[in-house]
């Protein structure tokens, strides 16, 4: 939900895709940092790839339109294809590519459901086309593949059930709140009126048995979160399947995320395999920062500042990776495997493919050698 507190705006995720002034916000995403260091990457359909970072863009993006559907089969396979032959044909070295499900499906009818279960067997039949996929364009030794998720997802509770969270049962809106990011879940801020914070902060820090209630600079540290200027002055969330509404009951989803990390629904998966990593290999579970650092590895450039450490995921990878020194090691981080990302099963399905570095720019030199050496048409690479 991107919002602005003086227009009172606020835009839901898909509308947010091309707005700069939100994805924009000092951070930057792997994809610049790549091709800054001389990468080719490329955004499809996934989040913020539409949007600039002091002034770039990725070198290609196709971005998400608010009435695209989520759950084409079809269409899944041939975003597939595409990408594949932004590998073989154009020698991209780092591609994202996003699926909202089983996401939508988890929120509509929640996630131990028939629907969900046929829609986690539609990801399983694009998993299978992605491997089939990647062996017919010959890149089944120059692409690792990362299947990993954004969140899980839980049940939501409701009345006659439970009682409901519903804030204006204990605060006037109208009185005391300026602004409200309240209705979409487990999760609300408030920005109260001058002078109101802290009425607005006793009446419901306690007002609800299921509902936590912090002021901004006392939010627990363990979330990582609180510290930024867009973090209203108010902030609280639920305890897990409890969603906050406002001023009425209005929350439908039947299944939804966002609540505290410690619950066991709120975890993801990863898997990964490929030529760099480990077949068979069982690591222990890891918080999803760690994988940042893993794909600046297998792409070979050099990370921005972050809080993931390498460590973590080391033993993932084949002992041939890190047995290179030297000039070795240097050529290793120009040219070594590609990996995908790809986030399934609890969250939505997001590929993000490092392309086989070392390859690919062994390639472009190839080609660059060709073209000074001849006095004819140009030569082009056109697959691995």
């Amino acid at each position: 939900m991107m919002f602005n507190t003086e227009t009172l705006w606020k835009y839901s995720f898909k509308t947010t895709q091309n707005k700069t002034e939100w994805w924009d916000n000092g951070v930057l995403p792997l994809w610049i940092t790549a091709q800054r260091q001389g990468r080719k990457t490329a955004s499809f359909h996934y989040p913020g790839g539409g949007a600039k970072y002091q002034g770039e863009a990725v070198q290609r993006s196709l971005v998400e339109s608010y009435t695209h559907p989520n759950g084409n089969e079809t269409e899944w396979r041939q975003n597939i294809d595409i990408v594949m032959n932004w590998f073989t044909k154009e020698d991209f070295d780092f591609v994202t590519l996003y699926y909202g499900e089983p996401d939508n499906v988890g929120h509509l009818y929640g996630p131990d459901t028939e629907k969900r279960r046929a829609m986690i067997q539609q990801i399983d039949r694009t998993i299978g086309y992605l491997l089939e996929a990647i062996g017919r364009h010959s890149l089944t030794e120059h692409l690792n593949v990362i299947i990993t998720s954004d969140h899980g997802m839980t049940t939501m509770k409701k009345k006659p059930n439970i009682t409901e969270i519903l804030l204006s049962n204990y605060i006037s809106f109208k009185d005391l709140v300026q602004f409200d990011i309240v209705d979409y879940g487990g999760f609300g801020m408030l920005l109260p009126k001058p002078g109101q914070e802290e009425a607005v902060y006793q009446a419901l820090k306690n007002a609800h048995p299921h509902l936590n209630v912090y002021k901004k600079e006392e939010f627990p540290e363990r979330f990582h979160f609180a510290k930024h200027e867009r973090v209203l002055p108010i902030v609280m969330y639920a305890d897990s399947g409890y969603s906050i509404s406002g001023r009425i009951i209005l929350y439908f989803n039947k299944g939804d995320h966002g609540f505290d990390n410690v619950y066991m629904d709120m975890k993801t998966i990863f898997r990964a395999f490929g030529p760099d990593f480990k077949k068979n290999h069982l690591a222990e579970p890891f918080d999803s920062i760690h994988i940042y650092p893993l794909m600046c590895k297998l792409l070979g450039v050099t990370p921005e500042p972050h809080n993931g450490s390498l460590a973590v995921t080391q033993e993932m990878l084949v002992d041939t990776y890190d047995q290179q020194t030297g000039a070795e090691m240097k050529r290793a981080s120009a040219l070594q495997n590609t990996a995908i990302g790809l986030t399934v099963v609890t969250g939505v399905l997001v590929v993000l493919f490092v392309a086989s570095v070392t390859f690919t720019v062994f390639c472009r030199k190839k080609m660059q050698r060709a073209d000074q050496n001849s006095t004819s048409e140009p030569v082009r690479m056109t697959g691995l």
